[in-house]
């Protein structure tokens, strides 16, 4: 089962700085990443009436009448609202499907590096909306907690690989990322989904490391691994779901896989069912050169790539037009 493949990590030992247990943590986060690409950490210090607030006003927003949400409208990769359409993640697998079921209100990275051309393309102001005041505040915060775990993860994820410590953090010094909260409403909203539609269609994530926090439902988030196919997601209420993209993937030289994973359209018998997810998508600082590790560390040598223009192009491939 999927679950066997994704343990539980606990980042108390690791914070405690004992050599043993953050050995024996290490080896756990090396041989889960090479089969299901997927962890489910705790101790990792979020208070658990954060996320719930920002859902209480995110749910505020998207309830709100189409022809109000539609000024904040922007493609995919933008600050705002990406409404019913704009988006399907299976575009960047080469499969043509149906628009994903739901809709998000996405943030990124905003803080200038003064390098107009990187600002213009990756730096730019976060838009909130009027409406809703009390949004960005819980927003805000739990952004800085994020970016906070992430690169303590990528720590962990180095000494899994047993390089320094450093190795991914000295290429976030002022990094890129984006922020989706993910609103996945019921049938009587999205209408029955199409052939091959789902909340989001079957993909890999793009960056470094991706940290959800998510609400469990029979709609909800699959993982793909080749033992077991696709399978529903572990879920542990005191537990964030982190996984790797594909430019760790190819900074790994594929001994790490990028998570492949999905989430369920409305289910027949729970037509009804309504999800929000916080999605932290991590990625590095802008043009960061990736070259795969070598062997025996790395498995397959990539061609090294540019990470934002890797980047860009995903998310050009995911866009509706």
């Amino acid at each position: 089962m999927v679950s066997s493949q994704v343990p539980v990590i606990d980042l108390a030992p690791w914070r405690s700085g004992d050599p043993a247990a953050r050995s024996r943590i290490a080896e756990r986060v090396d041989e889960a990443l090479q089969s299901a690409g997927f962890l489910l950490v705790t101790g990792h210090g979020v208070d658990p009436a954060l996320p719930a607030r920002i859902r209480e006003e995110a749910r505020t927003f998207f309830r709100l009448p189409p022809g109000t949400k539609r000024p904040y409208a922007v493609s995919v990769g933008g600050r705002g609202w990406l409404g019913p359409g704009a988006e399907a993640n299976a575009y960047a697998e080469g499969t043509q499907s149906p628009p994903d079921l739901k809709e998000s209100w996405s943030c990124a990275a905003e803080d200038p590096t003064g390098v107009p051309a990187v600002d213009a393309a990756w730096f730019r102001p976060n838009a909130w909306p009027a409406e809703v005041p009390g949004l960005r505040p819980p927003v805000t915060e739990y952004l800085a907690a994020m970016r906070a775990l992430s690169d303590e993860l990528l720590e962990l994820l180095a000494v899994a690989l047993t390089l320094p410590e450093d190795h991914f953090t000295r290429h976030t010094g002022h990094p890129t990322w984006g922020f989706n909260l993910n609103w996945y409403p019921g049938a009587e909203t999205v209408g029955p989904p199409l052939p091959g539609q789902f909340r989001i269609g079957p993909h890999t994530d793009f960056g470094t490391v991706t940290v959800l926090d998510r609400e469990p439902g029979a709609g909800g988030l699959q993982i793909h691994t080749d033992a077991d196919g696709w399978q529903d997601a572990p879920y542990d209420p005191a537990a964030l779901t982190v996984n790797i993209g594909d430019l760790l993937a190819r900074w790994t030289g594929d001994r790490w896989r990028a998570g492949r994973h999905r989430v369920l359209p409305p289910p027949a018998h729970a037509p009804a069912e309504e999800l929000v997810s916080l999605v932290y998508f991590y990625e590095c600082d802008p043009h960061t050169r990736v070259e795969s590790l070598p062997a025996p560390v790395g498995r397959v040598v990539h061609e090294p790539v540019d990470s934002h223009a890797y980047l860009r192009a995903k998310l050009d491939a995911i866009t509706v037009s």
